[in-house]
């Protein structure tokens, strides 16, 4: 998949940051972890009327009465008349959990890859997976190490090491949001600079849903492609994925355990370190030197997906007119490949590139637009739903089955050029789909 090679390019570039949550923690502890939920209602349990209490603010079979941080304001307020603090009691509970089960995928990659890990998690097991010696951790209320390591985590609410600073009442998140502090700064800073894996959480927090709404708008003028990623281990429905790259600019990697991420992550570094070396360079040349990439290394599928992400590494928008002209030549290029003999692979690879982008990039009113939606109308012209000679029938595979991971902007864009412009069955089938 050209999702795993792109955040696998990003890791090789040391441009990856990793966003963990809750569902994190519980995967690399064998659920040892608790949920947030689950944390709080073993707080109410060190109270003398503890359980009265849970059963008011989390009934059984019914909805909570207030959100999570409103809740464990509740708790606090209780604890402290018992001389008992909610910072020191969650702190004692996390530390207590530790690594469990088989995290021999998520150990092989922090064994070896420089990333940054943001995390809303008290606990320190993404530092234990990594070593101490090659991990810095960083706590609000802790001195910010100035030495480089190769790992750095980002505790955003606050950890075990200093508890009265982590972001657990509604006091806590009203100071945090509305405190310009350095961790905030900074998780803005890693959302502009790198792509982001977001693993084991959901958009539930508003200050990070804040936060990436802010990139999101940072996005969308400079034209550049989304590079926020949701892996979630269920399934997804269409208009909520549609949902997330709307409001958030945010891919969905859906039906994937954490373990089956870097399962299939790890298997794709290799081929990105082939890549990685030389492509900065060579886009470079071809942005600003007149310089084209040979149609050898185009016939490659993956060269697309390098081409994208080499040019986020040099800092260049997609709209940029040089960048544009390049794409467009490459597309050319990638056209008369598939008038050669035997070329039907060509047809595939087109069709995926196109689909590709669509997926990443909101592309009406941009200058790419034309460019773009000539070549969908010539893919779609030249591929059928049944094996038949002179005819792709793996490009109408590629479009059908992955017509609704585009864009839903780009679908109704695409649809449109496509119901003007042809009357190929195979083509309307697929754009007419909801």
């Amino acid at each position: 998949m050209s999702e795993y090679f792109e955040i696998a390019y990003a890791a090789t570039s040391n441009r990856l940051c990793l966003f963990t949550g809750t569902g994190f923690s519980m995967s690399v502890s064998d659920s040892q972890a608790p949920s947030w939920q689950g944390l709080l209602e073993s707080m109410c349990d060190l109270l003398k009327e503890g359980a009265s209490l849970k059963e008011s603010l989390f009934p059984k079979g019914g909805k909570n009465t207030l959100g999570m941080e409103e809740a464990a304001q509740v708790i606090a307020i209780e604890l402290q008349k018992e001389g008992k603090s909610i910072h020191e009691e969650i702190a004692k509970e996390i530390s207590s959990v530790e690594l469990a089960g088989d995290n021999s995928p998520i150990e092989e990659f922090l064994s070896k890859k420089a990333c940054r890990v943001v995390t809303t998690n008290y606990d320190k097991l993404v530092e234990k997976i990594v070593g101490i010696d090659e991990c810095h951790s960083l706590t609000p209320g802790l001195p910010i190490p100035r030495s480089s390591a190769r790992v750095k985590v980002y505790h955003v609410h606050g950890s075990v090491d200093s508890p009265e600073n982590m972001v657990v009442t509604s006091d806590d998140y009203f100071k945090f949001i509305n405190g310009e502090s350095y961790f905030s700064r900074k998780l803005s800073t890693v959302l502009h600079e790198n792509t982001v894996v977001i693993l084991g959480y959901s958009l539930g927090d508003t200050n990070l849903k804040s936060i990436i709404s802010d990139y999101k708008g940072f996005s969308k003028n400079h034209v550049i492609g989304s590079n926020i990623f949701l892996v979630s281990r269920s399934k997804v429905d269409q208009p909520v994925k549609d949902y997330y790259a709307h409001c958030y600019g945010i891919r969905v990697i859906d039906e994937t355990e954490s373990h089956d991420f870097f399962r299939r992550l790890n298997s794709e570094i290799p081929n990105a370190e082939k890549c990685t070396e030389s492509s900065v360079e060579n886009i470079r040349k071809v942005v600003n030197g007149g310089h084209h990439f040979t149609k050898d290394f185009l016939r490659i599928e993956n060269t697309f997906y390098e081409i994208v992400a080499s040019i986020a590494a040099i800092g260049l928008s997609i709209d940029d007119k040089r960048v544009v002209k390049a794409l467009g030549q490459i597309i050319e290029f990638k056209t008369e490949l598939t008038t050669e003999n035997n070329a039907w692979e060509q047809y595939e690879h087109i069709a995926r590139w196109l689909i590709y982008l669509a997926s990443i990039l909101d592309i009406k009113g941009t200058s790419i637009e034309k460019i773009f939606l000539e070549a969908v109308l010539r893919s779609m012209n030249t591929m059928r739903k049944e094996l038949y000679i002179g005819y792709s029938w793996h490009a109408y595979n590629s479009w059908n089955l992955r017509w609704s991971g585009i864009i839903a902007s780009n679908r109704v864009m695409i649809r449109y050029h496509i119901v003007a412009n042809t009357a190929w069955p195979d083509a309307l089938q697929v754009v007419n789909r909801n």
